[in-house]
């Protein structure tokens, strides 16, 4: 009865964060009550609706602050069908975030022996998949109760309650193995995404994890991209704090001046919806960052502040996510500077999930900016195996390697950024110091003129001030080689 009345009162209460002695008040009417009897209680809850202590989907633990239920809460009054085991399996309710669920793959080998590695790469993608603290997983159990089972799509969303399913398949011959996936929404029953890959079987954990960080680092940005599309065809009156934290996500990697403005007015409104969004109050410092670094702040001073009081906030909040612990850091680093503090929130991040993009590029601008290019080109380089498109680790990556000497692999950074983002101002910045160094001079002058173009009151002195220099010696002594005014 205390756990069902402890799980009762979390629900009811789950606006706010309960602390240990509105617990002890509720449950155990005010009598003294250990530490160990409360923990005992909570993890008996958490089994019994299918959550850990450690994954902490529908119930957080606020470290010196009391407990949470962030799950999804459906109310309703209507009557329990009396015989139960009579009527239709109803549909779960979709949670308030990206849900996934990873089915069995098939063993296309024909070979029985085949079903511990199809089976042990679903487990490992599940386990990737999990570390990522803003998706909703299914855990192993529940995804093979459809092992063998021609299962219909919608139908396991329908019965998981999930967006998106992803399924595949394992076929092996002699010394090779293919590995075939795709994800599907499982609402609409559209195929978002769908790959195939080919290994030499020699050792097999190393290739299963191999395949998991290609499979994640390939449907988590194609999950994001679709949510953020719904997100933006809702009708502004059913926008929920999630919704506006999506929508702010797309205009904060714009970079410019209105999509930044943009961002924060909606990562407001997302947590006055909800002030213990961690990860809203995260990117909201991110952007008054941003504001700084790129000459669009009216009130430098002010947007420090903010960057600074808003990161501290959310790892207030949560300081286990590692995205969020990644975003801190690098706050941190161009905002306050204090390298070994930031080295280690970085090198955490990392640790808690491998197989995340922004861990490994925020980890990359940390180390340069501690004055470390070498391990800064490493966290860059692993970033763009995971996302080979994201014009903000090319432009990362060319400053380490103008820090480096190595100018020509600079300029091809340099030109993959600008490419996939014409109005991105560092990518120039890079390109006229990098040319200028090989006294490519034409070059080195039509980039300066973009960047003044892009910033027509750019100064190297002001962009020093407002955190530019960042050990870059010779990125600095490039962009005056390029005539850029001091």
């Amino acid at each position: 009865p205390q756990v069902f009345d402890l799980l009762d009162y979390l629900i009811r209460h789950r606006e706010r964060v309960v602390t240990k002695d509105d617990l002890i008040g509720a449950i155990w009417n005010g009598r003294i009550v250990s530490d160990a009897a409360l923990t005992t209680r909570l993890n008996a809850v958490r089994a019994a609706i299918g959550d850990t202590g450690e994954e902490q989907r529908l119930i957080k633990t606020l470290p010196r602050k009391g407990f949470r239920f962030v799950g999804q809460v459906r109310e309703t009054r209507e009557v329990a069908d009396p015989n139960p085991r009579d009527a239709p399996e109803s549909a779960l309710a979709l949670p308030d975030k990206p849900s996934i669920a990873v089915l069995p793959f098939e063993n296309m080998s024909g070979d029985p022996e085949q079903e511990y590695f199809a089976d042990g790469m679903v487990e490992e993608i599940i386990s990737a998949l999990s570390r990522f603290k803003w998706l909703f997983v299914i855990a192993r159990n529940s995804c093979f109760t459809f092992k063998g089972k021609a299962a219909d799509v919608r139908e396991v969303g329908r019965r998981l309650g999930v967006r998106y399913v992803l399924e595949g398949s394992v076929r092996k011959s002699a010394e090779k193995v293919r590995i075939a996936g795709q994800l599907i929404d499982a609402v609409t029953g559209a195929h978002l995404w769908a790959d195939r890959f080919e290994r030499d079987l020699t050792d097999v954990f190393a290739l299963q994890d191999e395949v998991t960080a290609a499979v994640v680092s390939a449907i988590q940005p194609k999950m994001l991209q679709t949510e953020i599309e719904l997100a933006t065809r809702r009708r502004p009156e059913n926008l929920t704090a999630y919704d506006l934290f999506l929508q702010a996500t797309q205009q904060f990697y714009l970079s410019t001046r209105d999509g930044l403005a943009e961002a924060l007015w909606l990562l407001r409104r997302a947590l006055k919806l909800d002030p213990w969004f961690a990860e809203a109050a995260a990117l909201a410092g991110a952007c008054h960052m941003r504001n700084v670094l790129l000459g669009y702040s009216l009130d430098p001073q002010f947007d420090r502040k903010e960057a600074v009081r808003l990161f501290r906030s959310a790892l207030s909040i949560d300081d286990g996510d590692p995205d969020l612990l990644a975003t801190a850091a690098i706050i941190s680093a161009f905002m306050v500077g204090d390298s070994e503090a930031e080295i280690e929130m970085a090198d955490r991040a990392v640790a808690l999930n491998p197989n995340s993009w922004i861990t490994w590029h925020n980890r990359g601008h940390v180390y340069r900016v501690a004055g470390l290019p070498e391990e800064a080109v490493r966290s860059f380089e692993r970033a763009i195996r995971l996302s080979p498109v994201a014009h903000l680790t090319f432009e990362g990556i060319g400053m380490a390697l103008i820090e480096l000497g190595r100018f020509d692999e600079a300029i091809v950074a340099g030109k993959k950024a600008q490419r996939q983002n014409p109005s991105h101002l560092p990518s120039y910045r890079c390109l006229a110091s990098a040319f200028a160094h090989l006294d490519r001079d034409a070059e080195a002058r039509e980039a300066a003129a973009r960047v003044l173009e892009l910033d027509p009151a750019f100064t190297i002195s002001g962009w020093i001030a407002r955190g530019g220099k960042s050990n870059s010696k010779l990125l600095i002594e490039g962009l005056r080689k390029a005539g850029l005014p001091e």
